[in-house]
């Protein structure tokens, strides 16, 4: 009874097991499927003609027990033969299946890796708030517009500061812009395998050497070792950005501390690097109101001059100490003058007195006296008797 018992519970397990393969349903239908797709993959550019179909055969090539092959497209729509051919003009998600009923097995299928990819109409770039204008040490945030690309979720971006990449090549996550979902369907790039506009966002923080400095996007589709190598890829036109930063005074040539000699004014020039241009402002100690003076200020009076230089990022200042000199050079000249003439007066009295006492005598050559040992005259340095008397 138990040995019959057995028989009749394994007659009803095979039975369903034969059920199950001949309506494709059960798990070996799947691994004993012979259908072969060639190629199992295709890559197809956008509008392209001459395509190869992809056709579908069985392995190995028995079609002793086929009963019909067919292909099955998007919701239903079906194409009779081994054949398929894509429409690139618009099948975007048509999910191709190469069905197959036999008579032993039942119906099985195989689906087609399928790809109508779509490069970009433009790729942009743009500011995310405000003008191009960034402010130094502060976050900046950069866009990249990427128009009608398909499958937006092959797309990768890389951004580029002049011709050097600073982001490596990004694959998402992109915001879809522009998509308005129908029916059943959604705007996740993942899920969307039509054109869609996309875009991505980086967030960088400048500084004043990157004032003027070129960055631009680019957008790669990246679909894998069946696509085109190298990766279609499109760039963007440079955008430039203007930095914004705080004003630099150059104290190299406005020192703390500034000697001015009384009757001659001294120039004070304060220069400051900043972006925009910094206004340059001077306030005296004892002045109410700034004097609008430029960077250059003359100076005659001591106190203290504070420069001031401000933009639209922020402003700073530099204070200034004059200090009143007097100018002891022409003292010192009229007094060196005064006692050279001092001088010169003395010695020339002292000369006159010398001169007269020594040298001018009164004489007369009336009644001489030949014999006066006196009277002798040096003469070309010879002694010559010359008579002569003395009057006074």
């Amino acid at each position: 009874m138990d040995v019959l018992n057995s028989l009749r519970l394994l007659s009803v397990l095979l039975t369903s097991q034969l059920l199950s393969l001949s309506n494709g349903t059960g798990p070996s239908a799947s691994l004993e499927c012979p259908i072969e797709i060639t190629p199992d993959r295709m890559v197809v550019r956008y509008q392209s003609r001459g395509l190869r179909p992809a056709i579908c055969t069985l392995t190995p090539a028995d079609y002793t027990h086929l009963k019909e092959m067919y292909w099955q497209v998007g919701q239903g729509d079906t194409t009779d033969g081994m054949s398929w051919f894509a429409d690139t003009d618009r099948d975007w998600d048509p999910r191709p299946v190469c069905i197959a009923t036999f008579s032993v097995i039942g119906t099985c299928q195989k689906p087609l890796n399928f790809t109508l990819y779509k490069t970009p109409d433009s790729v942009s770039i743009r500011p995310v708030v405000g003008s191009s204008s960034a402010v130094e040490q502060r976050e900046f945030q950069l866009q990249c517009d990427i128009t009608s690309v398909a499958p937006a979720a092959n797309v990768a971006v890389r951004w580029y500061r002049g011709n050097e990449t600073f982001e490596p090549l990004r694959r998402g996550p992109l915001r879809v812009t522009g998509c308005q979902p129908e029916n059943d369907t959604t705007c996740d790039p993942r899920d969307v395998r039509s054109p869609l506009n996309v875009s991505s966002t980086i967030s960088i923080t400048l500084n004043r050497t990157d004032d003027g400095a070129e960055f631009s996007c680019e957008a790669q589709l990246d679909l894998g070792p069946e696509g085109p190598l190298p990766p279609p890829n499109m760039m963007s036109s440079p955008f430039n950005v203007t930095v914004y930063y705080k004003p630099v005074i150059n104290t190299t040539k406005l020192p703390k501390t500034i000697p001015v000699f009384r009757g001659y004014p001294e120039e004070l020039v304060c220069e400051a690097e900043g972006q925009p241009a910094p206004k340059i402002q001077w306030l005296y100690s004892s002045d109410v109101v700034p004097r609008e003076s430029g960077d250059t200020l003359f100076v005659s009076d001591a106190g203290v001059y504070n420069c001031s230089a401000s933009n639209q990022v922020d402003s700073i200042y530099h204070e200034v100490n004059v200090i009143l000199k007097e100018d002891y050079l022409p003292l010192i000249a009229g007094f060196v003058a005064v006692t050279v003439v001092a001088i010169s007066i003395v010695f020339l009295f002292i000369y006159s007195i010398y001169y007269k006492n020594t040298k001018m005598r009164r004489y007369s050559l009336k009644n001489p006296k030949v014999d006066t040992p006196s009277s002798n005259v040096a003469h070309n340095g010879c002694d010559m008797q010359f008579p002569m008397t003395k009057l006074s």
